[in-house]
């Protein structure tokens, strides 16, 4: 298992991502997966898009976007195109909407067991990293379920991948992020109800090379 799982945007180790990526079979390929941002203007999804795409290509890495609205769960198509990807990079935005996504393409199934078996690196910042948790309960402190609602008039899916063994909160003390209050209020949740969870301020990541009792925050 390979897990490079960042606050905000790459974070301040994109040494370790690299290396995590190098290490696969085959050219440094990384599938970007931008769907925590499908309800918002298309406009700033496809400038967001090309943002990672940049920040990735500058680390001298071969990235390209695989938009999971373009697969159906049943046929089983997703599979065919990341074979051979060396990792994936799903970025921030609305961790329920993401979670919608890769239940109508199938990642959510296909995700956890490329993870399980090392067959891509999992990485990315904020929503991509969230949605491993065993669940995504809490989250609605800051983003909002109704998006998923309202867009795609579909019920709102709590449940997270289960790759992670609790939740990932990113962005805490991190001032300059407009999400750090909110974010706060998650991880204060957490602790009333006595929940285990991930805490990163912006700039760290959690890293795993190997079995997920030996990650590390970084």
């Amino acid at each position: 298992m390979r897990l490079y799982l960042s606050s905000f945007r790459v974070g301040d180790r994109s040494d370790l991502l690299v290396d995590l990526v190098r290490r696969a079979a085959g050219p440094p390929t990384v599938a970007v997966i931008a769907n925590a941002c499908d309800t918002g203007d298309p406009a700033r999804r496809a400038e967001s898009v090309d943002l990672e795409l940049r920040a990735l290509r500058e680390l001298g890495l071969e990235p390209h976007e695989v938009d999971l609205r373009d697969y159906d769960a049943e046929a089983h198509t997703l599979a065919r195109d990341l074979a051979g990807v060396g990792a994936l990079w799903v970025r921030g935005g609305n961790a329920f909407t993401l979670r919608y996504a890769m239940a109508t393409s199938g990642a959510d199934r296909l995700i956890p067991r490329l993870v399980a078996e090392d067959a891509v690196v999992y990485a990315g910042y904020s929503a991509g990293p969230c949605v491993l948790a065993p669940s995504l309960r809490g989250l609605e402190l800051c983003d909002s379920p109704r998006e998923v609602t309202e867009a795609y008039d579909a019920e709102t899916i709590w449940d997270g991948l289960g790759v992670l063994d609790r939740p990932f909160v990113p962005h805490l003390d991190s001032p300059g992020h407009p999400e750090t209050e909110l974010l706060a209020q998650v991880a204060n949740q957490y602790r009333h109800e006595g929940t285990y969870f991930w805490a990163l301020r912006d700039g760290r990541v959690l890293v795993v090379d190997g079995q997920l009792q030996d990650a590390v925050l970084v």
